[in-house]
């Protein structure tokens, strides 16, 4: 839907006379089944059992339910205003996505020309939006496929407050952006800030992307950007221990909130032959500076030095006729523990199906396995953690999908 007024609630003013305004969204509900989710701990052991709901597409399906609008104005001389305010909710239950913020996927408002675009608000960084796209979990695979409980930020869990991103325009194939989010801590210029900077490139059946991600104190600045989170350097927005009676989140990582920078480094490529596609990508990821408890967070486990996670992965992806898409993935994830401690390895395998019931509506299937060993950042016999899911109460998981979505 669009033109100068999308919507009726919209008042229309000379002001849109040469602008449109666009109402869209996406609806994605379907019933997901783990084999294992912690349900808490009993004699100092994690517990658990297996475990069926329905949810929305952000846990576990194909995208995050959401609406949008979406709009322009013709300033020019070449020249556009343009602007974006998006946000998310869970189509199970109603609540407010992105830990309660009413815009939480992207608000934004910018300048577009010949020479690129401009825009300042919450917006996607790099990672997400050059590489992350070219990962199974943003084609076809789902929430439920992304690595090590999204560590890289390939699913666009997070997005970035505060932030002025300039995006250039093609110019064969190719584009360039760069991103800076300003801390805004008196009496510091570089304390929470963050950084980003990506280059895109297609030209017929080639897709390449990499990117870069710099985020200074990123429990508080890159892990607390929902209005749910934590401010303070007590908060810990990376993850949680569990207790006797709640299940740990993002074990992975959740240890290492006091780290003072984080820095990903990633890069994508997929090639089409006919109706294949075929898919790799790499990330680097380091929590550095750890230990940092007095302007980043907690450090329950006393780590210092930098923790690093290397993580790769190849997909396919096959479309059998216009209406049916299949694809496979497998992820392998190497955590090196912080402090010269023991580290830990998830591989992951993934299978799904798509199929278009109209060119608005699909439905889906996936399915996904987990298996982890050796320590994991909370100091532990790694436990299986598939994105987006309660993690599990020992070192495999299984993960699968059935749901329906909507475009409109």
């Amino acid at each position: 839907m669009s033109g100068v007024c999308a919507v009726s609630a919209l008042a229309c003013t000379p002001a849109f006379a040469q602008g449109t305004v666009t109402l869209y969204g996406l609806l994605d509900a379907g019933v997901n089944y783990l084999s294992n989710a912690q349900t808490g701990r009993q004699d100092g052991k994690l517990e658990g059992g297996s475990k069926y709901s329905l949810e929305d597409g952000s846990t576990g399906g194909q995208n995050g339910s959401r609406w949008g609008l979406l709009g322009s104005e013709e300033l020019g001389g070449g020249w556009r205003a343009v602007f974006r305010l998006e946000g998310g909710f869970t189509i199970n239950n109603g609540a407010l996505g992105q830990g309660g913020a009413e815009m939480g996927r992207q608000a934004y408002v910018g300048l577009a020309s010949s020479y690129g675009t401009v825009t300042a608000g919450r917006q996607y960084d790099f990672i997400a939006t050059r590489v992350g796209t070219l990962a199974s979990s943003t084609q076809w695979a789902g929430y439920i496929s992304g690595h090590a409980s999204d560590v890289d930020n390939f699913l666009h869990t997070r997005r970035i407050n505060n932030a002025i991103k300039y995006t250039s325009p093609d110019y064969r194939g190719l584009s360039l952006g760069a991103m800076y989010s300003f801390g805004g801590v008196a009496g510091s210029v570089g304390r929470q800030q963050i950084w980003s900077a990506g280059l895109g490139y297609a030209n017929g059946p080639f897709t390449f992307g990499a990117a870069y991600l710099n985020a200074r104190n990123p429990n508080l600045s890159f892990y607390g950007s929902n209005p749910s989170a934590g401010t303070s350097v007590t908060s810990m927005n990376t993850g949680s221990l569990g207790s006797a009676t709640s299940p740990e989140s993002n074990p992975a990582y959740a240890g290492y909130a006091s780290a003072s920078t984080l820095q990903v480094a990633a890069a994508g490529a997929a090639w089409r032959v006919g109706s294949i596609t075929l898919g790799t990508t790499y990330s680097n990821v380091q929590f550095r500076g750890l230990g940092d408890t007095a302007t980043s967070g907690p450090n329950p486990f006393g780590y210092s030095g930098t923790a690093t996670f290397n993580i790769g992965e190849v997909n396919l992806r096959w479309q059998l006729s216009p209406s049916l898409l299949v694809g496979t993935a497998y992820s392998y994830a190497h955590s090196g523990g912080a402090d010269g401690r023991d580290s830990a390895i998830y591989q992951q395998g993934s299978l799904g199906a798509d199929y278009l019931l109209s060119k608005r509506t699909d439905i889906y299937s996936i399915v996904v396995y987990q298996h982890a060993s050796g320590t994991d950042s909370l100091n532990q016999p790694a436990v299986a953690s598939i994105s987006g899911q309660t993690a599990s109460a020992n070192n495999h998981q299984l993960a699968v999908r059935f749901g329906l979505r909507h475009r409109f």
